[in-house]
């Protein structure tokens, strides 16, 4: 088993060309720190805009090495964090919470088509296939969670959700100990690796260019300085997400939540007979401790979870590599839900960082002050949410008030992260709680979420 080397999807690309570092001292009109795909659609969304405009992206690696090209590839309608902050940031601007609410989903789900569009139009190839999401049960509590969140989804008009029993998902596909499901259309799979790299490739072409091997150090109102030179711009655009903690000043602003993923070889058709999933639909749980997959393009099942979800001192892990006991519990957790599998071999496993902020809630921010802007805190749902924060960016750098710039995450600030070692502690122990609670749900009968999950969510800001 491969082990690390950025992702799985990494190696599914031709060789990376490293574009030209950084020459020296350089003068733009926006600078848009990190090539990930908050800083490339912004480049893409403001060349749009702003035709005339100098716009550099400044990389420390290449575009796609962070979580753009490392993630389960999942194109998903689903708002990161929880819908009940938004809701109190919006009461507290005199604004109706619910109403906040429906703007949001819709606006997420609005995002899901237009990344298509522009991949569409730019001729992106990328896997993508509009194939829905599938988010299983596999308990009474588990069950009466998804029903909650079947009601929700309905309440804030989305209203293609529906309700799968036992029977009509194993029309769909075979899990083990799968009681009922809920499903969606509105979410597509994707190589996030060939994503990455086709927007990237489309930006340039417009105009825009774009220093890898070039890592900014110091970041200040009207100038980046970066190991190669210095970078002075009117606007800067800070698009960091997990590696925001990796900038001076800015280690407990967002909290690097590692997730790992695990990818088998091909698997043969007799296996997909047995597993079906023709409709390469996403699937995820309902479990607090939950598991992600795809069926990839080329027939493999890639999926993820957290593992050891946090290194002290907000670490982030070396190339992709992911700890051996990380990578077996996914290998253990695709066992149990596809028995089949199990004398399948597993080609790769790798590991990323997601930003998360301390009230688990996006932000996008511009001071037209200092000229700075940052876009992050998606929470491992990045994929749609970087394309609208990158336009809901456009708009406010270029000043225009729109229904992206009214959202509830605009302007929105979480207070700072515990220090050391509260942070790890209070990591650590909130996914022990969740992973002790999802054994004690799948052995029980009884449908209310256990006590553990419902304390850790409380003490995690997750509810």
């Amino acid at each position: 088993m491969r082990n690390g080397d950025v992702s799985f999807w990494y190696s599914t690309i031709d060789p990376v060309r490293r574009r030209s570092p950084l020459g020296g001292d350089l003068d733009v009109d926006i600078a848009i720190v990190g090539g990930g795909l908050t800083g490339l659609w912004s480049a893409y969304y403001l060349r749009e805009a702003l035709p005339d405009a100098r716009i550099a992206v400044l990389e420390k690696e290449f575009c796609g090495f962070g979580a753009s090209g490392r993630n389960g590839g999942w194109l998903s309608a689903e708002v990161p964090g929880n819908r009940s902050h938004y809701a109190d940031i919006a009461a507290s601007r005199g604004r109706d919470g619910l109403e906040a609410n429906r703007r949001l989903t819709a606006t997420m789900r609005a995002g899901v088509d237009e990344v298509l569009a522009r991949v569409a139009a730019e001729h992106i190839d990328c896997d993508a296939v509009k194939s829905g999401v599938l988010h299983i049960a596999r308990c009474p509590a588990q069950e009466s969670r998804l029903r909650d969140e079947l009601d929700a989804e309905h309440h804030l008009d989305a209203t293609d959700w529906e309700y799968l029993d036992a029977a009509a998902l194993a029309e769909r596909l075979s899990i083990r100990g799968a009681q009922a499901a809920m499903f969606s259309p509105q979410c597509a799979r994707v190589n996030p690796m060939k994503l990455t790299r086709g927007v990237a490739d489309a930006v340039e072409r417009r105009g825009v260019t774009i220093h890898e091997d070039t890592a900014a150090i110091e970041i200040r109102p009207r100038s980046v300085r970066t190991n190669r030179g210095t970078v002075r711009a009117e606007t800067i655009l800070v698009c960091l997400e997990g590696f925001t903690a990796t900038m001076p000043g800015r280690r407990r602003t967002l909290l690097p939540l590692n997730s790992s993923m695990i990818v088998t070889e091909v698997l043969p058709d007799a296996m997909w007979d047995e597993i079906g999933w023709g409709g390469a639909e996403l699937l995820g749980e309902t479990a607090h401790a939950y598991t992600y997959s795809q069926r990839t393009a080329d027939g493999r099942i890639a999926l993820g979870g957290r593992g050891v979800p946090y290194r002290y001192g907000s670490g982030i892990d070396h190339d992709g590599e992911t700890q051996e006991r990380t990578a077996q519990s996914l290998v253990d957790a695709l066992h149990e839900l596809f028995p089949a599998t199990v004398d399948v071999e597993i080609a790769h496993a790798w590991c990323g960082v997601l930003g998360v902020s301390r009230d688990w809630s996006a932000s996008i921010d511009f001071d037209p002050t200092t000229g700075i802007g940052s876009a992050s805190g998606y929470v491992g749902s990045g994929l749609t949410t970087t394309n609208v924060a990158a336009r809901t960016l456009r708009d406010l750098v270029v000043g225009q008030r729109t229904e992206l710039t009214d959202l509830p995450w605009v302007a929105h600030h979480a207070k700072k992260w515990e220090p050391e070692p509260l942070r790890w502690l209070g990591v650590a122990s909130m996914y022990g709680a969740y992973r002790a609670a999802d054994r004690r749900e799948l052995a029980s009968t009884s449908s209310k979420s256990n006590v553990i999950a419902r304390v850790a969510d409380r003490i995690s800001g997750r509810a």
